[in-house]
């Protein structure tokens, strides 16, 4: 049975509520000098409500207005991604027109024949039996300056 003693005793729900009720008073004390404390600030703030909205309003402007020009999805980004939008359409009309190009130059090699006389004739330097082709000589290196100065 000396066992059982050395049992220990969790404490009851009331006594906490006793140790609460106890020590009350000064709580009430401790609060008491907090607020004689914080009231003149409080009167102050109170007083000047109406400032303290409109400034704070005023900031909250201000940082929409920053946020909408310069945030990750600003008008300063739009613009420039507006103004790559419209250089890339630019190149896709560019490259769509070299790509018909191209169709028709297919073409036309695989139905006309002049058009692939033509090309026998360019790039093979094929001629008909009685022509005669011209080819210019390769251009003159230019003179070489006189001194070293002249070449900066």
């Amino acid at each position: 049975m000396k066992r059982l003693t050395k049992i220990a005793q969790f404490p009851r729900a009331h006594d906490g509520l006793r140790a609460v009720a106890e020590r009350a008073p000064q709580a009430e004390a401790m609060v008491a000098s907090w607020i004689e404390v914080v009231r003149p600030y409080a009167a102050s703030i109170y007083a000047l409500r109406r400032r303290i909205a409109t400034v704070a309003v005023f900031v909250l402007t201000g940082l929409l207005f920053v946020h909408v020009m310069f945030g990750a999805n600003g008008m300063v980004v739009y613009k420039q991604k507006r103004a790559e939008y419209l250089e890339l359409r630019k190149q896709i009309a560019q490259q769509q027109q070299e790509n018909d190009r191209y169709a028709q130059q297919i073409q036309g090699l695989k139905s006309d024949h002049t058009a692939i006389e033509k090309e026998a004739r360019e790039q093979f330097g094929y001629v008909r039996p009685g022509e005669v082709v011209y080819v210019p000589g390769a251009p003159a290196k230019a003179a070489q300056p006189a001194n070293h100065t002249a070449k900066k």
